[in-house]
């Protein structure tokens, strides 16, 4: 994740303070509570990188790649959050974390 995406992340958090939360943080925890955790497809490429598919997510596909798997838990996170437009500084409040090989789901 580039610096200046950071920045601008933490520069929102800071602006909207403690008491206010983006509402995609809102419908990120409605949806786990009422949903099974989001599995996905890995597929291996030929030059060795991961692509991952979301294969049950019910507003459409979460894809992200990774050069290796270390990479891939930090991308499958954040592809996420994108897709409830949660800024990355907010990460750790939406504690989305894997629960298995290939399912994630928040704590």
């Amino acid at each position: 994740m580039s610096i200046i995406k950071q920045t601008r992340d933490q520069m929102i958090k800071v602006l909207l303070g403690k008491t206010s939360v983006p509402r995609g943080l809102v419908e990120l925890h409605r949806y786990f509570r009422m949903n099974d955790p989001i599995h996905f497809r890995f597929e291996k490429q030929e030059d060795g990188s991961i692509v991952v598919v979301s294969e049950n997510f019910r507003y459409g596909s979460i894809v992200t790649h990774a050069r290796n798997q270390d990479e891939l838990d930090e991308k499958v996170k954040d592809a996420i959050l994108t897709a409830f437009e949660i800024p990355s500084s907010y990460a750790k409040e939406a504690g989305v974390h894997r629960i298995q090989e290939k399912e994630y789901a928040f704590a």
